[in-house]
């Protein structure tokens, strides 16, 4: 079983000890790195010879905080996934956090039995949003344009049936197993979704399909 490899940065000392000590005992889990400042972990990525799958972000920290973290890291390290954790946690800045790459963003108030729920749908399906957090982004975001337009900024018919199968958090193999495609040609089409939407994860691409009405929030499979 391949490991998830994960990295923390938060300047909570003890957080960053009660976190590193809970993950260090999954099974399923290797830690790589723990930092206490957003510069600390950008000097790691930059000399490390093996990168993290995700990475776990405190919001609010000194000098550099989550957001500007995470901007870097999806500018620099796109295929990294962030779940930020903040005491700070609003539900009014979640559609905010995903449009800026955030793959989940949880309250630190979560149990470490949950997180790691968390982390293994980020590092399956690529998002992850508690079923909460399905009737905040009903409220937040305003419904606009319909499928036909969505059409018209160039996203084809298959595309959109893709993009509904990977918010029900299908896997790229499953998709094409359904779809009669190959793994291959399913992930060409999500990069396209990708270059198409301006979208930087799976999560943003769940949330443009919403505000475009292609999605109904209730239609997100959330376990």
């Amino acid at each position: 079983m391949m490991k998830i490899k994960i990295g923390i940065v938060d300047d909570d000392y003890l957080i960053v000890d009660l976190m590193t000590k809970f993950l260090q005992e999954q099974q399923n889990c290797d830690m790589l790195f723990s930092k206490t400042s957003g510069q600390e972990a950008i000097d790691f990525l930059k000399q490390a010879e093996e990168l993290p799958h995700i990475l776990l972000i405190d919001l609010k920290m000194k000098e550099m905080n989550g957001v500007e973290l995470t901007q870097f890291i999806k500018h620099n390290y796109p295929e990294l996934s962030v779940i930020i954790i903040s005491s700070h946690y609003q539900d009014s800045f979640l559609s905010f956090m995903i449009k800026h790459g955030v793959a989940a963003f949880l309250p630190k108030g979560i149990s470490l039995s949950k997180l790691i729920d968390v982390i293994n749908e980020v590092n399956k399906h690529g998002f992850y949003l508690l079923p909460t957090q399905i009737e905040v982004l009903r409220d937040q975001i305003p419904l606009s344009n319909s499928a036909a337009q969505f059409l018209s900024e160039g996203i084809t018919e298959r595309e959109i049936e893709i993009l509904k199968l990977i918010a029900m958090q299908n896997t790229a193999k499953e998709i094409g197993e359904l779809l009669f495609i190959s793994t291959r040609t399913v992930e060409g089409h999500k990069n396209n979704l990708f270059l198409k939407t301006g979208t930087k994860n799976i999560a943003g691409l769940v949330l443009y399909a919403i505000q475009k009405k292609i999605l109904n929030p209730q239609d997100i499979f959330i376990i």
